[in-house]
């Protein structure tokens, strides 16, 4: 891969990175904060909070994808960055634009998705 495309990664990711943080700032800056006395009734509190706890779950996500940006964002500084972590192959340069988190090359992410899904039908 190109010192280019590492820049433009690089970049990608570090947007991603400081799009998620601001997010999860936002959550516990307003979305943490359940006034009950706004709330009239129990269905408005219990609307509420299950409203709370989606936006939890999302942020929740969020922070295993953060997890993924930082390793990825690693993976560029020890150039390690778009090689395979099962075959060693280079990753695709088209894959690694829709996801640039990705860890493997679309042949081991298919017999990798093969393997799951033969396990759960036993």
């Amino acid at each position: 891969m190109n010192q280019r495309d590492l820049n433009r990664f690089k970049k990608r990711l570090l947007e991603e990175k400081a799009e998620l943080e601001e997010k999860a700032r936002q959550t516990l800056n307003e979305d943490m904060q359940l006034d009950v006395d706004d709330l009239p009734d129990e269905m408005d509190l219990a609307s509420s909070e299950y409203a709370q706890s989606m936006t939890f779950r999302l942020r929740g996500r969020e922070k295993v994808y953060l997890e993924k940006i930082d390793k990825a964002l690693k993976k560029i500084e020890e150039g390690e960055f778009g090689i395979c972590e099962e075959c060693g192959e280079e990753i695709d340069v088209k894959r690694l634009d829709v996801r640039p988190v990705t860890n493997l090359c679309i042949r081991c992410k298919e017999k990798q998705e093969r393997r799951e899904k033969s396990f759960t039908e036993e």
